[in-house]
This record gives C-alpha cells, sequence and structure tokens, in this order.
C-alpha cells in the first residue's frame, strides 16, 4: 500500500555539520521494450517538472530524520513522480547553491530501478513526468549535479552490461 500524501513542514529535515540542508534523491530508470515484449538495451529515465514551473529533473527532496537515505529516495519517487522500484548503490554526493533560497545543500542521488509506475500519487496535480532516453534528459535537466549522477549511472550501467557480455562469451 503507498501513502498518497507528501511529507510537509521541515521539522524532521537533516542538516550537515555546516547547517547545509540534506537531500536525496534517484533517477528512475527502465529498459525499453522490444515490440515482442523482450527488453532491449535502451535506456529510458523519468523526469519530472518542478512544482513551481515546467523545468525538469529528477524526483529530490529532504532526507528526514527518520529515514535512511535509500528510504527517502524512494519516498520521493513515490511522492513526486508516482514510480516504486529497487533502490540501488549510491551514485555520489554533490555540494550545490540552491537558486530558489541562496544557500548550499548537500545532495545524495540513486539509482530506481521502477518495477511499478502509480496512476495515482501524492504530486500528480502539480508535477508532469515524461519518460525519455538517456540524451534527452541530460538536455533537459535544469541542475548540473543530477546531469553528473545520470552520466555515473549510464557509465555504470555500460559497464555491467559489457561484464555480462564477456562472462557470456566467455561460457560459449
Amino acid at each position: 500500500m503507498v501513502c498518497l500524501v507528501s511529507r510537509t513542514g521541515r521539522h524532521l529535515q537533516r542538516y550537515d555539520d555546516l547547517g547545509r540542508r540534506q537531500v536525496v534523491g534517484c533517477i528512475p530508470y527502465r529498459y525499453k521494450r522490444n515490440s515482442d515484449g523482450t527488453l532491449s538495451t535502451d535506456l529510458e529515465v523519468l523526469v519530472i517538472s518542478s512544482q513551481k514551473c515546467q523545468k525538469m529533473m529528477f524526483p529530490k527532496g529532504g532526507w528526514e530524520l527518520d529515514e535512511s537515505k535509500e528510504q527517502a529516495a524512494l519516498r520521493e519517487s513515490i511522492e513526486e513522480a508516482g514510480v516504486i522500484g529497487k533502490v540501488e548503490c549510491e551514485l555520489g554526493k554533490w555540494d550545490f547553491m540552491s537558486k530558489r533560497y541562496g544557500t548550499f545543500y548537500e545532495g545524495y542521488m540513486f539509482p530506481l530501478l521502477v518495477k511499478e509506475e502509480l496512476t495515482l500519487w501524492p504530486e500528480q496535480n502539480v508535477r508532469q513526468r515524461r519518460w525519455m532516453s538517456v540524451k534527452e534528459a541530460r538536455d533537459v535537466c535544469q541542475h548540473w549535479w543530477m546531469k553528473e549522477a545520470l552520466d555515473i549511472l549510464v557509465e555504470r550501467l555500460t559497464s555491467l552490461q559489457q561484464h555480462k557480455e564477456q562472462n557470456i562469451s566467455t561460457c560459449l
């Protein structure tokens, strides 16, 4: 069961030793399906619009005191993008300045292999979501640090795919 209400307020918000707000996000991804229903190696990622305008990004939000980074990444993906999946190994940590507030933040990003796309989700009335190619997502994403995280994800998945192909060929 999924809660259809977003968390609000900052009373549980985490801050680092320098007073920077800590945020966690994810890059929801999946592999396209071929016309015969089998999975291809073509990667798609899910981007969402910001609440205030139509700028695109990946789901992210505050990391709260009562959850792990992975739990926060999954919660944000449900609240903002309406997807559920498997949170994978952290892509990295970035320090960035919030354009909106003019303060520094500490951001963590995770890959999220999407297992389910919800028809109803908490922020469906204030956000648009769209599956697109990695190149398209890189072009439209408004945050440099999210683009870096996307590059790391693509490199990681490409490396895994090459490793699998090498293992298959050595078994033949």
